[in-house]
């Protein structure tokens, strides 16, 4: 196909050619596959977490670099972020429907890899 991958939007006749630089599915792919979007997306799968408890489940991140990453994947309706009015602010985050679909192929990735990884170390005992 010239061009590039065409996808239809629902509610539209409108396409992306997710190859062009101003697509805005391939900002939203940039977000997923950034260093650390991953490991949000994959911390996030089984439950909802607080920012805090978010940092330390994803280790090596900054508290800079999981705002900046929160920030984008809540814009790109992956996550929502819930702020309640206690002293200090609590915020927990979690997958929308977005997200938890998108997170699924993240999911079979990581397994696969562990699998495979968890079946060498096995073989090399041997």
């Amino acid at each position: 196909m010239a061009g590039g991958m065409h996808f239809k939007r629902a509610e539209g006749e409108q396409r992306y050619d997710v190859f062009h630089t101003d697509c805005p599915a391939r900002d939203v792919v940039d977000h997923v596959t950034s260093r650390w979007g991953v490991w949000v997306l994959i911390s996030l799968r089984s439950t909802d977490l607080r920012f805090y408890e978010l940092r330390e489940s994803i280790r090596g991140i900054s508290e800079k670099m999981l705002s900046q990453t929160l920030r984008a994947l809540v814009e790109d309706d992956l996550v929502w972020r819930r702020v309640e009015p206690t002293t200090p602010p609590q915020v927990t985050y979690g997958l929308t429907e977005f997200g938890r679909h998108v997170s699924e192929p993240l999911t079979l990735l990581f397994d696969r890899i562990t699998e495979r990884l968890a079946a060498r170390d096995v073989e090399a005992d041997a």
